[in-house]
């Protein structure tokens, strides 16, 4: 069980993505973005010793506020071999030093991510201990998903983030989220084999939804 710590981060999350963020490819300003965090959800490391958080930051910099996925894991070492994926180090109020990465390019996060579309992990609250997040959906058809550690590769490029994943899938990561209509959290994509969708707040107050992440036959 992850503990959500009442305390400060220096430099904060936001201004870490700020910095790191127009360097992606997947970014679609033109500038430093004005980020705020609008949502997200979190999983648990079961060995405990990794944060794993899904954020959603939207950027005001644009003429239509822009809203980014951030998969990113918390860790008290560097990780070995992650040096791509390493968006920069914080302080944490109680846990010290901490080194952030882009969650890609983490084994720990990668493989609890199969194990949320495979059903076998809970999607919990953001910012609240010990809460399930019941928003977050997800599913899976096909053959039953690996609990092995996935070892992650990562391929970006102006869409999003693609991970290889068991069974000769793909798993496809939104980094800019497009809302669906309507008020519910939408369902698998037509052609997928697993998704996770759930929602975030919207510039004008508005629950927004769409799929974060989806499966499919490479």
């Amino acid at each position: 069980m992850a503990v959500i710590h009442k305390t400060t981060l220096t430099p904060t999350k936001v201004e870490l993505l700020t910095s790191w963020l127009p360097g992606r490819p997947w970014y679609r300003g033109s500038g430093t973005p004005e980020l705020e965090r609008t949502g997200g959800f979190r999983l648990d490391d079961p060995a405990g010793e990794v944060g794993i958080e899904f954020m959603v930051v939207t950027d005001r910099s644009t003429p239509e506020p822009t809203a980014y996925l951030v998969p990113l894991t918390y860790r008290d070492a560097p990780l070995a071999g992650a040096e791509d994926g390493l968006i920069g180090t914080t302080e944490h109020g109680v846990l010290g030093k901490r080194w952030v990465y882009d969650g890609c390019h983490d084994p720990v996060l990668t493989t609890e991510l199969l194990a949320l579309i495979g059903g076998t992990a809970q999607a919990m609250a953001q910012s609240i201990t010990d809460t399930p997040d019941h928003e977050v959906t997800r599913s899976h058809t096909g053959e039953p998903l690996p609990s092995a550690a996935h070892t992650p590769a990562p391929v970006d490029d102006a869409d999003g983030t693609d991970l290889p994943a068991p069974h000769g899938t793909v798993l496809h990561v939104h980094r800019v989220l497009r809302p669906v209509p309507g008020p519910e959290v939408p369902g698998r994509p037509e052609g997928a084999v697993g998704h996770v969708a759930t929602g975030w707040s919207g510039p004008d107050g508005t629950r927004l939804r769409a799929v974060f992440m989806e499966l499919r036959t490479a």
